[in-house]
């Protein structure tokens, strides 16, 4: 079993940041490739940003290329997004997600508003 909890949610104005953690635990961090994921409500989840278990391979979402940045510390069992030029329409609650061929592991998510 993964345990996966996500921080640095919140609410920011158009234009802003924000950067948010996932903190692994339970089975051997490295050993797992990383996603972020959301969901607006009324849509459906949508994949925004993965990372594989070195770190040397990342791929986004077209809607948030050139504005997200998907990182991993190995050492520390945590996963990152940081989220700059934000726009009202990634306004979502923000999942993570972990894995090997598919994503089996994900945490409860975080909030992220991002205001005209």
């Amino acid at each position: 079993q993964v345990q996966l909890v996500e921080s640095g949610g919140g609410l920011v104005q158009a234009g802003g940041s924000l950067r948010l953690s996932c903190a692994a635990s339970g089975r051997t961090f490295s050993n797992l490739a990383m996603g972020w994921f959301r969901q607006a409500p009324g849509k459906e989840r949508e994949s925004v940003a993965g990372i594989s278990k070195s770190g040397g391979s990342t791929y986004y979402a077209d809607s948030v290329k050139g504005r997200f940045t998907i990182s991993r510390d190995n050492a520390a069992n945590t996963v990152y997004l940081q989220m700059n030029s934000l726009k009202p329409e990634d306004t979502a609650v923000y999942y993570c997600a972990a894995g090997g061929i598919v994503y089996n592991y994900w945490g409860q998510g975080t909030q992220v508003t991002v205001s005209s």
